[in-house]
């Protein structure tokens, strides 16, 4: 259902977490989950990967949310187990070290919204769609989707798409700050998801570690213990060769070599 892929050569750095299961436009079934868990673990481990992409390997197709088949057939307790399961593995996803980028192409809806609001950059086709509509079956999101929408679009936004159900086009969601970039289709937003990738290699990999706890520290605390987060992971870069490697760059007016340490 899902495999990690390292890129080589000029994208080598680049990691690519592929969903692949079109007999169910992949939805979030026990294996996907397992799998996903797996990858981000591997991910976790390996100092070489620098960015990572979120996407399927299906034209049309991101993730159409739960596995309402497989759903039915649980118990109570089987569908609170997983939904546990499911929001702690979108939660390992959150706070993967590098940079995550969502790159979506079709309906991302219910937990397909909540794995791409999961993600840190989105980068959509023109014809996907957006929302959560978990209230028209009974439930509420259940997998980050309540806490991490709010964190990404308004709250009266949030609460009105959580509320009703209603569906956001890819330009609409770009409008509300829930996608950086929308592209024409499939092809052309994987290679901008490619671009971004590309941008954020060039830069020290220490300080970009770095850079996004502090970013995430900020949604999560007040500001005066979030400054002091800053202070102590920027205290991290000070001591790096790469620092020095940058210094010397601008310095010598050349693009700097940066290794990681």
């Amino acid at each position: 259902c899902l495999t990690l892929e390292r890129l080589t050569g000029a994208h080598q750095g680049i990691a690519l977490f592929d969903i692949n299961n079109p007999a169910t436009k992949n939805a979030l079934s026990k294996q996907l989950i397992d799998d996903m868990r797996e990858a981000i673990n591997e991910a976790n481990n390996d100092n070489d990967i620098r960015v990572i992409i979120v996407r399927s390997k299906i034209p049309g197709v991101f993730c159409a949310g739960a596995d309402l088949k497989q759903r039915l057939k649980m118990t109570n307790q089987e569908v609170e187990n997983f939904v546990i399961s499911l929001r702690d593995t979108f939660d390992q996803l959150y706070q993967v070290p590098v940079p995550t980028i969502a790159c979506i192409d079709g309906p991302a809806l219910g937990g397909g919204l909540e794995l791409a609001i999961s993600c840190d950059l989105r980068v959509a086709s023109k014809s996907s769609i957006f929302g959560l509509p978990e209230t028209s079956l009974a439930i509420i999101p259940g997998a980050g989707g309540t806490q991490k929408l709010t964190r990404v679009i308004s709250t009266g936004l949030a609460k009105e798409l959580i509320y009703t159900g209603r569906r956001l086009s890819a330009e609409e969601s770009l409008q509300y700050g829930l996608l950086n970039y929308v592209e024409e289709n499939y092809e052309k937003a994987y290679n901008k998801s490619i671009e971004l990738s590309e941008a954020i290699l060039k830069k020290g990999p220490i300080a970009i570690r770095q850079a996004k706890q502090a970013v995430n520290a900020s949604l999560e605390t007040d500001l005066k213990t979030g400054l002091n987060r800053e202070r102590e992971l920027y205290a991290r870069v000070i001591d790096t060769e790469d620092r020095i490697e940058g210094l010397k760059a601008f310095v010598e007016k050349r693009k700097p070599t940066y290794k990681g340490n």
